[in-house]
């Protein structure tokens, strides 16, 4: 498969990663390195409300770089394995997007990330595995077979793992690939509400069965927004909130437990 075209756009002192069109792939504050620009790759992050930082991170799909550098700066006991199809998306992001060079916590595979979650010596390696695998016209994941998803789940450590997938919800392909994460993983999946652009951020778990009350987990949300600084208290209460079939206006108050 050739290299997307490649373009890069600034405003407000925000470089934006294009792939030959309007849509944005990533983005990334030039005095922030290692903030989070962009609403829904913040939301990515959501799995930290149910489980605390593994000992690897699996990226497919390296964008703008943004959830690999803040996954590499903020979570130390973390190795991070990146897999990107584009040598020219790596090489950009490399010299204009303040990607780190691969070190003992960061390597980057230049692969085709459903060959890389499917090979044999994948399986069970990953405690999170967060994909965004979109292309230039950016309407829908470029791997959503349910093959792949399966293949996701068998690489996911077993006792304790999450799959997030950045998904487009007013796109077709939305409803496709939330059913098919759903038969991958046993319909053991939360979506969080989607972001004004469209984007609706899935998570999908192994292990055992989780029960979380609702006030463990506005108080999980309040302390990773404290510990690093992510908006994980709202998205707690909108997990609860979709949980219990309620109104925007109740917002907050949450079922007695969120299962899944």
């Amino acid at each position: 498969m050739a290299d997307p075209p490649i373009t890069l756009s600034e405003q407000d002192g925000v470089r934006y990663l294009h792939f030959g069109s309007e849509w944005v792939q990533g983005a990334m504050a030039i005095g922030r390195p290692w903030h989070i620009e962009i609403d829904y790759v913040a939301q990515m992050m959501a799995w930290l409300l149910f489980l605390d930082p593994p000992k690897r991170i699996l990226q497919l799909g390296l964008g703008a770089g943004a959830l690999t550098r803040w996954c590499w700066r903020y979570l130390p006991r973390t190795a991070v394995d990146v897999v990107e199809l584009s040598e020219s998306v790596i090489r950009v992001v490399r010299t204009q997007f303040a990607l780190p060079p691969d070190d003992a916590r960061l390597t980057v595979h230049h692969e085709d990330a459903a060959r890389f979650v499917a090979a044999p010596d994948a399986a069970g390696r990953w405690g999170v595995i967060q994909a965004d695998l979109y292309d230039a016209e950016s309407r829908g994941p470029v791997c959503d077979s349910l093959a792949f998803y399966r293949d996701c789940r068998a690489a996911l450590d077993p006792a304790a793992g999450v799959l997030v997938v950045n998904l487009f919800g007013e796109h077709r392909s939305y409803r496709k690939n939330l059913d098919r994460i759903a038969r991958a993983f046993d319909g053991r999946v939360l979506a969080l509400p989607p972001v004004r652009a469209g984007n609706v951020v899935a998570l999908a778990f192994t292990g055992p069965r989780l029960e979380v009350g609702a006030a463990r987990l506005r108080a999980r949300g309040a302390d990773v927004e404290r510990r690093w600084r992510l908006p994980a208290l709202g998205w707690a209460c909108a997990l609860l909130d979709d949980a219990a079939g309620r109104s925007s206006e109740e917002a907050g108050k949450g079922p007695l437990a969120l299962v899944v």
